[in-house]
């Protein structure tokens, strides 16, 4: 009986998900683009991409998740600026993507975790009266080391990283992104913005500020026609690393949920350009964001704090 309640009761949690992401789908049209610039490269009439294309800066862009973002907005006839703090990283990046595809690539290596780099970057693009459309805040530290043994310099790094760089980025570069509107600001955040996770404290806090922010700015710039994207994806396997402690730590779940680097780029970029508020690729993954998002945060905790012990029982072994 008691198995049957516990089926019973997450079969309503998953419906109840389902409902709130058709919904969230449907009303999602709050904000109105007036023009969609998906099909770009039908409009190229010169080799001089570089004076006909709008641009889109990536920050975060040499590779993972920034790279298939990066890859996902050439395919449609972007220009890019790629940021990222190894010049050879941006260098092999810009080389790839110019060489697949018609579009010029600037790439300005910076640490953004720095205060004065949002400052330099925005100047950079005013001083060359760059036509920006589309800014993606996807630069981030995750790690697998817990909360408590972290030193409290790291522990800055990432809240400078994860959270003031996307906030740094969009309040310098807004009066340019205001002047090409329409145009889209998408934050990059992840399914543990949703839940306390006790093994990735820092991380998930962060990743919930990310969100939350995503959704304060996009009402807040709702009437300047700009709109704000936050992608909250669950496992990406960009490395062995997250692979192997995505499967310790969720086992099938985990590898369920998990969505290669070049569809989610391709999903975050597209239903960027449609204006959806939040983008969680992959069935699976989305189904339990939406449940994540209406258990009891203590229930929640309580699940992943089992998980993650779970984990280093078998690593101790």
């Amino acid at each position: 009986m008691k198995k049957w309640f516990i089926l019973f009761y997450f079969s309503v949690c998953i419906h109840q998900a389902n409902a709130r992401i058709i919904d969230q789908d449907k009303f999602n049209a709050d904000i109105t683009v007036t023009k969609s610039y998906s099909n770009l490269d039908k409009l190229i009439t010169t080799t001089d991409s570089a004076r006909v294309l709008p641009y889109a800066l990536v920050a975060g862009g040499s590779r993972g998740i920034g790279y298939a973002i990066a890859e996902a907005l050439a395919k449609r006839g972007y220009n890019l600026i790629l940021i990222a703090r190894g010049m050879k990283g941006l260098e092999e990046a810009k080389a790839r993507l110019e060489k697949a595809y018609p579009v010029h690539v600037d790439v300005l290596s910076y640490d953004l975790s720095k205060e004065e780099s949002a400052t330099a970057i925005a100047a950079w693009c005013n001083e060359r009266n760059i036509q920006l459309k589309m800014l993606c805040n996807v630069a981030g530290l995750g790690g697998d080391d817990d909360y408590l043994s972290l030193p409290l310099d790291s522990l800055r790094y990432m809240v400078r990283l994860n959270i003031e760089s996307a906030m740094a980025l969009s309040l310098t570069l807004l009066p340019l992104l205001e002047k090409n509107a329409p145009a889209y600001i998408l934050n990059v955040a992840s399914m543990a913005g949703f839940a306390p996770i006790p093994s990735k404290n820092m991380y998930a806090a962060t990743k919930a500020a990310v969100v939350s922010f995503s959704y304060s700015l996009r009402y807040q710039l709702r009437e300047k026609n700009i709109s704000v994207s936050c992608l909250a994806p669950g496992p990406v396997y960009t490395k062995a690393s997250i692979e192997k402690t995505t499967k310790e730590s969720l086992g099938w779940l985990g590898d369920a949920m998990a969505v290669k680097p070049a569809r989610v780029g391709e999903i975050a970029v597209r239903k960027t350009l449609q204006g959806r508020p939040l983008i969680v690729p992959g069935t699976i993954a989305k189904i339990l964001s939406g449940v994540l998002r209406i258990l009891p945060q203590r229930f929640v905790t309580w699940v992943y704090g089992k998980s993650g012990d779970r984990a280093e029982r078998k690593k101790a072994k």
